[in-house]
């Protein structure tokens, strides 16, 4: 048996010694340089394999100034919209080389700027990022754009930033059509489950919302209005709280399924008749939503597009050499849709 040990100390010299080539010949045949024969090239790849050698990707970083690594900030890998974007993000990336080191905020701002920090120091050529509920001071992405390194925020994105890539949903569109949906149908006392308004998705979702009503001249009950972490505890006690009183909503509309689903299942409990007498729509088209009884109408983000439109600007931005901090970047809006199930 191989020792491992001296395995791993094979250099590219061992390679060279071993095939009777020179150094720089296999150098670039482990880079894939396009100059070297393919029988060359499988003849060093066979003999690297037999050595036990093993590239050191981080030198030859540090040697080219590229890592080919792509570093990625989410809220929650757990999430169904950004677990598909995240799958989307990784095959498109890799069919250009790249690797991808998936990092989780859980929802925290200090654990957000500590991955970026550690990111930055990680050299990671390019940056994506959806950000915390609670992120209102992105200062703490100044240095990777700064320093050149492209920089894309997607989903919940700055709110007035206006230098760095930002890719997200037409949330007001989703929130006025969702609400419109629920007038369209009969509806006319209409509660609103949302998010926190630090949040650029629950801002825009609720102004979609606020417009639509006003448009149809239907009054917002306040009481009928939260603004929380769009939980199934916290859906099921806002539910609470609006069917307690003699006048109740005729219409709900959650700024995501989960908050749907705890609608459903309080009114099912309940004894209440939907979409007989409450109607609900959701938002992001989770699987879930397909195949409870009954099935639940939501809004549809298509995650797949979002993250073919992140590869696609990251590409142009590493090309480009990054974002220009000198230079007002317009947001690329992905269009929504609305799917009718049978809650309304």
């Amino acid at each position: 048996m191989a020792n491992p040990k001296k395995a791993q100390q094979n250099t590219i010299l061992d390679i060279a010694e071993a095939l009777k080539l020179s150094p720089a010949t296999i150098s670039r045949a482990l880079s894939g340089h396009p100059y070297v024969k393919e029988k060359t090239k499988n003849d060093v790849l066979k003999m690297a394999a037999q050595l036990g050698y093993r590239r050191n990707n981080m030198a030859s970083g540090l040697r080219s100034n590229k890592t080919h690594t792509i570093g990625l900030i989410v809220p929650r890998i757990s999430m169904f919209f950004h677990a598909e974007v995240i799958t989307t993000i990784q095959n498109g990336l890799h069919k250009y080389g790249y690797n991808l080191i998936i990092c989780q905020s859980n929802d925290s701002l200090d654990m957000e700027k500590e991955l970026a920090e550690i990111l930055f120091s990680s050299r990671v050529d390019a940056l994506i990022a959806a950000c915390t509920l609670h992120t209102v001071d992105f200062s703490h992405f100044d240095k990777l754009l700064l320093n050149g390194t492209p920089v894309v925020f997607y989903d919940r994105v700055p709110l007035n930033e206006q230098h760095a890539a930002i890719i997200k949903g037409d949330d007001f569109r989703g929130g006025y059509i969702a609400t419109t949906h629920l007038i369209e149908t009969g509806c006319k006392r209409i509660a609103h489950i949302s998010g926190p308004l630090t949040s650029n998705l629950y801002q825009d979702r609720s102004s979609g919302f606020q417009q639509a009503m006003e448009q149809h001249k239907l009054p917002v009950n306040k009481i009928w209005v939260f603004h929380q972490e769009l939980t199934h505890t916290n859906a099921r006690e806002a539910m609470r709280k609006m069917f307690e009183g003699e006048v109740t909503p005729d219409g709900v509309f959650t700024d995501n399924d989960t908050s749907a689903i705890a609608a459903l299942e309080f009114a099912r409990e309940k004894g209440i008749n939907v979409p007989g007498d409450l109607k609900i729509i959701g938002y992001s088209n989770d699987p879930r939503t397909s195949i409870i009884t009954p099935s639940i109408t939501t809004i549809e983000q298509f995650p797949d597009e979002v993250g073919k439109k992140i590869v696609e600007t990251l590409m142009d931005l590493l090309k480009s050499g990054g974002n220009n901090v000198d230079e007002r970047i317009q947001p690329i809006i992905i269009p929504v849709q609305l799917i009718r199930r049978m809650t309304t």
